[in-house]
């Protein structure tokens, strides 16, 4: 027999209003009567009724992951994590691609909200910058939260220090005594190319070494543009005994290049990533990387985002920590004229 929200209140000592405002994270309920009527929802195994809570209070519990991203990896991580909030808030999650480089772009956005209705939007990049997905949004006055938005103005959601990020990773190559450095940037609808090819600039100065525009290859944050971006690199006259990638996709394009010349990594080619996507542990050797915690940033999202649609001036931007990874990938600068075998 299926548990009613009765019966979750009976067996807590609660009325329904009680449970409903506990269910729903609203504020003005006793700690001690929240902690009981949560453990009484896990004993009863009690699922709210979706149909129930949205005629009850004019929502759908639905959150809508709005996304146009060419890197699978780092979308399914973000998934992961905002789903997991979601979970346990009790709503739904409707995930929504968007082609934001389409004529039809507002016509997608809207469709979301025509077919799903959701409470509000969580946008990864580049969405989270998109004027037409954002312009649509604010008129409409949807609530969304940005996961690394170029622009922190007026926005909640959840950010990192990617330039920070990007000078500890190339510190570290440095350090082994590499000088010249090629570097795949990503897609530049994405603030993150900015970000992480600032951060390879700053760090190029810091160390005293003078930047090389012919060892910086644009790529798309995509598996086969390392290819393309690695073989441009390995092909120059004085090709860099180190390689640093955007993100783990193209680091894994870079190490299949290597491998088809012949070249050991680390021995003869360093290669280094950004993300700690599930692809850098699973490629040979493992990759060197920086942890951007995509998981954790999906969920953090979802709950200012949770926080917004309950209050509308609530939820923040929220500044998480990266941590730099050393894996096998990455080893000391091979000797001067030293190639492959």
């Amino acid at each position: 027999m299926r548990i009613r929200i009765e019966d979750v209140a009976a067996a807590a000592g609660v009325s329904m209003k009680t449970v409903s405002r506990v269910l729903n994270s609203e504020p003005n309920v006793r700690e001690a009567t929240r902690q009981r009527v949560l453990e009484t929802v896990e004993k009863l195994q009690y699922k709210p009724n979706p149909s129930a809570r949205s005629l009850a209070g004019q929502r759908s519990y639905a959150i809508a992951l709005v996304y146009d991203n060419p890197s699978r990896n780092y979308l399914m991580e973000i998934q992961a994590g905002v789903l997991d909030a979601c979970y346990s808030h009790h709503y739904n999650l409707v995930l929504a691609p968007v082609d934001a480089s389409a004529p039809g772009a507002t016509a997608g956005i809207r469709g979301v909200f025509e077919h799903f209705g959701p409470d509000g939007v969580v946008l990864i990049p580049p969405l989270t910058d998109d004027p037409v997905v954002l312009g649509y949004l604010q008129e409409h006055g949807v609530p969304f939260a940005c996961i690394s938005p170029h622009s922190l103005a007026d926005r909640i959601g959840v950010t990192m220090d990617e330039r920070a990020a990007v000078r500890d990773l190339m510190a570290h190559l440095v350090s082994l005594g590499h000088r010249r450095i090629g570097h795949i940037e990503g897609h530049r609808d994405h603030g993150a190319w900015e970000w992480r090819h600032d951060g390879y600039r700053e760090a190029l100065e810091q160390a005293g070494i003078s930047y090389d525009p012919a060892l910086v290859v644009r790529g798309e944050f995509v598996f086969e543009s390392g290819v393309r971006a690695a073989n441009r690199l390995l092909d120059l006259d004085d090709p860099p005994t180190a390689i640093f990638a955007a993100n783990d996709d193209m680091a894994a394009g870079v190490i299949r290049v290597a491998g088809e010349r012949g070249l050991h990594v680390p021995r003869d080619l360093s290669v280094c990533g950004f993300d700690d996507t599930p692809i850098s542990r699973h490629i040979f050797p493992a990759l060197t990387t920086v942890r951007q915690p995509t998981m954790e940033m999906g969920a953090e999202a979802t709950l200012q985002l949770l926080e917004r649609i309950r209050a509308g001036d609530a939820g923040r931007m929220v500044e998480v920590r990266h941590a730099l990874l050393l894996r096998e990938s990455t080893g000391p600068a091979r000797p001067s004229g030293a190639t492959g075998s």
